[in-house]
């Protein structure tokens, strides 16, 4: 834990976010781990992970705290917050790709929610959505939005189940976007609750086009469930930071690769898409 440094003096709430991003990257960590990195006392990183706890974003143990069961993807709030100008890159590259008149699926990551952004004002564009935040956000643009039924799950303001055939006994999308929890070439794209991955699954199949959409922390994360082969992804839009040779084996089975350039991208902290 010692790689991300020493940080003293800083906000209540941006300890608590940086908490929550060492969790993302260990799945652990230690009161006196977090006495020594934020320069506070033990009695106050205890109260930051009780109130945590409190919304169900990690579990506490003896002696620090580990990710919670359900709040794996972390709050939507927060992660939106992370890696911003990555994803506005990689969201405008993507935009490029949709027509006016196109009906398209977009996922609930905070990724697809800048894509969102993006395509506010496009004319007779049809978001077939699981993600509540973009739905809003496209709602009052002209676009036709269309959200699956589903249970509402608070952490990522999505809708999650599995909806049947909702979307493909009504035809073909053209496209889909998609945000991923990780990825390789021997299970395609991947998510770690079971809840996202059938979603996801339902509305890739219904797409004739499937585009991944992740920051470069992405790239070689652990992650569980596949809801799209690689056979099925059409292509790969992620950072200038990525590793090409973590991504080649996609390229070599006919998939498209695309690492956007991201101004300013060394200031970027995304962990989350």
């Amino acid at each position: 834990m010692e790689r991300w440094g020493r940080v003293a003096g800083i906000a209540e709430h941006e300890r608590q976010q940086q908490v929550l991003r060492l969790l993302d990257v260990d799945g652990r960590v230690s009161v006196a781990d977090l006495v020594h990195r934020f320069g506070v006392t033990a009695v106050t990183i205890r109260k930051d992970l009780e109130v945590l706890e409190r919304r169900q974003l990690l579990a506490r143990v003896r002696g620090g705290a580990v990710s919670a069961d359900g709040a794996d993807e972390g709050a939507f709030e927060m992660r939106l917050r992370h890696g911003t100008q990555a994803k506005a890159a990689i969201a405008r590259a993507a935009a490029a790709l949709v027509p006016d008149g196109a009906a398209i699926a977009l996922d609930c990551s905070t990724t697809c929610y800048h894509l969102a952004q993006e395509l506010r004002g496009r004319r007779n564009l049809i978001v077939v959505t699981n993600g509540l935040r973009a739905a809003e956000l496209l709602s009052d643009s002209g676009v036709t939005v269309v959200l699956p039924g589903g249970t509402l799950r608070r952490s990522s303001w999505s809708v999650v189940g599995d909806f049947g055939d909702f979307v493909g006994s009504r035809g073909r999308l053209a496209m889909g976007f998609f945000g991923v929890r990780g990825l390789s070439r021997e299970h395609g794209l991947m998510e770690l609750t079971v809840e996202e991955t059938t979603v996801k699954r339902r509305l890739a199949a219904a797409c004739n086009e499937v585009y991944a959409l992740f920051d470069s922390s992405k790239v070689g994360r652990f992650a569980l469930h596949s809801f799209a082969p690689s056979q099925r992804i059409t292509a790969l839009y992620t950072d200038e930071g990525a590793d090409p040779d973590a991504l080649a084996g996609f390229a070599e089975v006919g998939v498209a690769v695309h690492r956007v350039p991201v101004a300013h991208a060394h200031t970027t902290t995304g962990t989350s898409a």
